[in-house]
Order: C-alpha cells, then structure tokens, then sequence
C-alpha cells in the first residue's frame, strides 16, 4: 500500500515536470517567433530604403516629387522599401505600417502606401478610408500587376516605384478632395491683402470725390464704387455692403482739410505670412486605413 503510493506521487511528479518543461519550451518558442518579427521603422521621410535600393539622388527625387504632390493635392503617399516581412505576411505588416504611420490627412483619409518587401519579392498597396472610391482593391491591383511588377521583373525597382507613384498621383489628382492648409491660407491672405487694398482706394477715392462734389455725395459714389468692386473682385457678398457704407460714412465725416489723413505708414505688413519650413522630419497627418489595397509579386 505505501509503495504504491510512492509510486502514484513520483508518476505525478514526473508528469508536472514535464509539463512544466513543455511549458517553459513552448513560451520560449513563441517569444522568439514574437521577437523575430519585422520592427515598423520609425517614419521620418516619405521615402524609407531599408534595402539600398535607392541611390540618395533618387531617394531624393521620389521625396521632392511626394512633397510637391502633398503641397499642391494635400493628399500623402509615402514609400517603404524592406528586405523582408517574414515570418509575417506582407498584408499584415502593411496594417502594422498603415496603423503607426498615420498616412494622410485626419478626417479625409487620402493617404497611400506602397510596401516593397525586396527579398519575398512582394509588394502591397494600402489605401486610405478616403481614397478608397478612386483606388478600390482591383485598381490597386492593377497598378501592382500592370504597372510596378513589369519593371521590378526585369530589375528596374527605381523605375518601377517612379512608375506607380506617377499613376497613383494620376488617379488621386482627378478626385475631389478638400484643399491642402497651405492653399487655404494662401486664399484667406489674397483676400485678406485685397480687402485692405480695397478699403484704403475707396477712402482715397472718397476723399478726393469729396472734395469735387462734396462730402456727401463723393462718399456716396466712393462707397458703391468700393463695394460693387469688393463684390465683382473678391466675391464679397454681405461684405461688399458693408465696405460701402463703411467708406460712405467715414469719408462723408471726414475733413476735407486734413492732408493726407488717410495715410497708413504700411501699418498692415503684418497681415502677410510667410512659408513654412522645409527642414525637419516628416510625419503622417493623421489619416485612417480600414484593409483597403492589394498586394503582388514579381
């Protein structure tokens, strides 16, 4: 009876034992399957080669062509080259990159990805949410079949990319999408510029009408001139009204004997703006992918 009950306890002990071995094998296994992954680099330009492929003088030119397309279209499309995704697959690493980059503009999601995974001679597009209309997965898979891969068949990876980027900034280029910032506040400062032109012209004007036909009546004349011009040059609606009574009262108050009493020493340089900064890291603006894209071969 007490043998057998040693017996049974050292049967139990052996199987923990192994159990437990299996255990820690099976966790060291999965952590280094786990740590082999492929890391998303850091983004910092459009253009990432972890390959090589790219000389700097045409990593460069793929760069100066996405940032032009990005400043005029507002839209972002970013490269990345790698020698592998293994053991993932590349649609998989591709919602990896689309999550931590953040490729195009929040709240219209017109960002594009091209993935080149050199080595597995595979390459993925991911579209975002926004651009899913003008590039849906067939389309994308064209531009990967028809376009990218032709080249990348016969060797030419730097025509291949130039290739696809040119179709995709093609296809973004005839979709309707909200202006770029840079745009918008290049419009609002044109408007800002002629709107000032406009009023200090009109209490010029006025005060040299008044003094030909009187206070009131060259107020008048002035203040309708102004604001049919604010309406007809600037598309001022309520605004173009305004600017006429505004010019109609100041000049019908105002002195003809002051001398130059409208003269503003350029009080209102500070309204321009300039650029901004070319230098720096780049980064995504925010944009959304939801899985849409394709991937390919070669």
């Amino acid at each position: 009876m007490y043998v057998k009950h040693l017996n049974r306890s050292y049967r139990i002990t052996v199987t923990r034992f192994w159990l437990g071995c299996w255990l820690v094998l099976f966790c060291h296994l999965a952590m280094s399957e786990t740590s082999t992954f492929v890391e998303v680099p850091k983004l910092e330009r459009r253009v990432t080669d972890l390959t090589g492929t790219l000389n700097a003088e045409q990593s460069q030119a793929l760069e100066n062509k996405l940032a032009a397309f990005e400043a005029k279209k507002g839209s972002q499309i970013a490269v990345l080259i790698v020698p592998t995704t293994q053991p993932e697959d590349i649609a998989e690493f591709g919602i990896k990159v689309a999550d931590l980059w953040h490729i195009g503009r929040k709240g219209v999601d017109d960002g594009m990805i091209l993935i080149v995974a050199k080595n597995d001679r595979k390459l993925r597009l991911e579209v975002g949410y926004g651009l899913e209309g003008v590039i849906p997965d067939a389309i994308a898979k064209r531009i990967i079949a028809e376009t990218i891969t032709p080249y990348f068949k016969n060797g030419d990876f730097v025509g291949g990319v130039n290739a696809g980027v040119d179709q995709i900034i093609g296809l973004i280029g005839g979709e309707q999408l909200p202006a770029p910032k840079a745009a918008q506040q290049d419009s609002a400062q044109q408007d800002e510029g002629g709107f000032i032109l406009l009023l200090l012209g009109g209490l010029f004007a006025g005060s040299v009408l008044s003094s030909l036909f009187g206070r009131t009546t060259g107020g008048l004349i002035a203040g309708i001139v102004s604001g049919a011009m604010a309406y007809l040059l600037l598309g001022f609606g309520i605004g173009a009204i305004i600017m006429g009574i505004v010019i109609f009262f100041l000049t019908s108050a105002h002195s003809t004997g002051g001398g130059g009493g409208w003269s503003n020493g350029g009080g209102y340089g500070g309204y321009y703006r300039g650029g901004g900064s070319s230098g720096g890291s780049w980064s995504g603006g925010g944009g959304g992918f939801g899985g849409g894209g394709s991937s390919g071969s070669w």
